[in-house]
């Protein structure tokens, strides 16, 4: 996957900004903060992780379904690849 090579820095910046709402969020409920912290924290990591979903998405279908990115067979397989990713990630 050389798209997420290329925007290897980014990406990881974004995932260590989760790890530490993640980490926010585990402090939050240690010490029993209000529910209404809770959720906005719960909030704030669902679209973070919705938007590294998104940028990967992204980077990956101009990388392998671009217009002349592969073979009809090749991107059949990757069409499905993508299908099966997306169908995990919104069950």
């Amino acid at each position: 996957m050389s798209h997420t090579i290329h925007e290897k820095k980014k990406l990881l910046a974004r995932v260590r900004r989760i790890k530490g709402q993640a980490e926010a969020l585990e402090k939050a409920l240690d010490k029993e903060a209000e529910c209404v912290a809770v959720l906005q924290q719960i909030a704030a990591i669902r679209g973070a992780v919705n938007g590294l979903m998104t940028k990967v998405l992204e980077g990956h279908i101009r990388e392998h379904l671009g217009p002349d990115a592969a073979s009809p067979e090749s991107r059949k397989e990757d069409v499905e690849q993508v299908v099966s990713a997306l169908r995990s990630y919104l069950k």
